[in-house]
């Protein structure tokens, strides 16, 4: 798959949409995965116990899924130059139903080379990561 021409890109244009399901299965492959084996992630006694609401997803695996439709869309993880966001609610991982995360990437500004693409990340109808914001290098 050829990456868009920034040329085809208009300020605004919706590039990415996803809904991520998560489950308590991928927060234990992810912990696997990444060393982080903070009990907020797997105990429902230990969140609890520190006045969360429930298990937490990582806040890195949230980050990680939120840009993968930026990743998929532009065909090549080595276009992506920047990539920032900010933590502000965490997601919830329910034992039954698990988790689903949407996303949504638009473009947010244009440069000779590169577009800045802001992703709307939410969870329950609400924010969890924001000022998400990915650079990606394209052809003009």
């Amino acid at each position: 798959m050829s990456a868009p021409a920034l040329s085809s890109l208009a300020l605004g244009d919706v590039v990415a949409e996803a809904e991520l399901a998560l489950t308590r299965d991928s927060l234990v492959r992810y912990a696997g995965a990444s060393g982080d084996f903070n009990p907020i992630h797997y105990r429902d006694d230990v969140a609890a116990s520190v006045g969360l609401p429930g298990v937490l997803a990582h806040g890195m695996l949230t980050m990680g899924l939120a840009v993968q439709p930026v990743v998929d869309w532009v065909g090549d993880p080595g276009r992506v130059v920047d990539y920032q966001v900010r933590f502000t609610r965490p997601v919830v991982v329910d034992p039954r139903d698990g988790a689903v995360v949407t996303v949504v990437a638009k473009v947010g500004r244009l440069d000779e080379d590169a577009a800045r693409i802001d992703l709307t990340v939410t969870f329950g109808g609400e924010t969890v990561l924001g000022k998400a914001q990915a650079v990606v290098r394209l052809e003009p």
